[in-house]
């Protein structure tokens, strides 16, 4: 299986590389948007600003390319961190912009409670939403506790407007949507690349889905 992840000058793309490799894909990490052709799946990392990673996206090709390859011809993507924030229709952060609407919703800035600090970094749980499937029965959280702490690095977080796509949230900051997923397509928040072994497992299970 070849995962392609894109690499529009706004990822961590060496560490998500080796994690992908280490779960047994073939990874073409490549900033050639007609190579979407070659793939069997894509991941979109990312770290920075909303408003950047889009103006990245359009003006290296990938907008049209990647909204092409996952709206019509269903290729199976795993969104990022920023990567999960991009695939919004809207943000806030750097300007307001439209993102590539895989997701109806706003990517907004997080309002942190008395003794908690943003950027939010570091390791924090995911539990499964009462509009979801329990975790066990989500595919791509096959294996991963309720409880099961995730690493994070983010200042903005998600709000689709589909309450139903939310697959987790994690308790900070009021609680936020940490994993959104749909038929082929599925976001995360925090880094699996940076979450050891249930990181891993998330991969595993992205690489084995048919659907989300």
């Amino acid at each position: 299986m070849t995962v392609l992840v894109v690499d529009y000058g706004m990822g961590n793309l060496g560490s998500v590389r080796r994690a992908l490799e280490e779960c047994g894909a073939e990874v073409l990490v490549t900033d050639h948007p007609p190579d979407v052709k070659l793939a069997n799946r894509i991941v979109l990392p990312g770290v920075g600003a909303f408003a950047d990673g889009i103006a990245h996206l359009e003006r290296e090709g990938w907008a049209h390319t990647l909204q092409k390859a996952v709206l019509e011809d269903k290729l199976p993507i795993l969104g990022i961190c920023l990567g999960m924030q991009l695939m919004m229709s809207q943000g806030e952060e750097g300007a307001q912009s439209s993102g590539l609407g895989f997701f109806e919703g706003l990517v907004r800035r997080m309002i942190p409670a008395e003794g908690e600090r943003l950027p939010h970094v570091g390791w924090n749980e995911i539990h499964p939403c009462q509009a979801a499937p329990s975790l066990e029965e989500t595919p791509l959280l096959k294996d991963i506790l309720p409880g099961t702490d995730f690493y994070f690095v983010h200042s903005y977080c998600v709000k689709p407007v589909d309450s139903q796509v939310i697959m987790a949230h994690t308790p900070y900051a009021g609680g936020f949507p940490s994993v959104i997923a749909r038929e082929h397509v599925a976001c995360v928040q925090f880094h699996p690349e940076k979450s050891a072994q249930a990181g891993f497992q998330i991969l595993k299970n992205f690489l084995e889905l048919s659907s989300c």
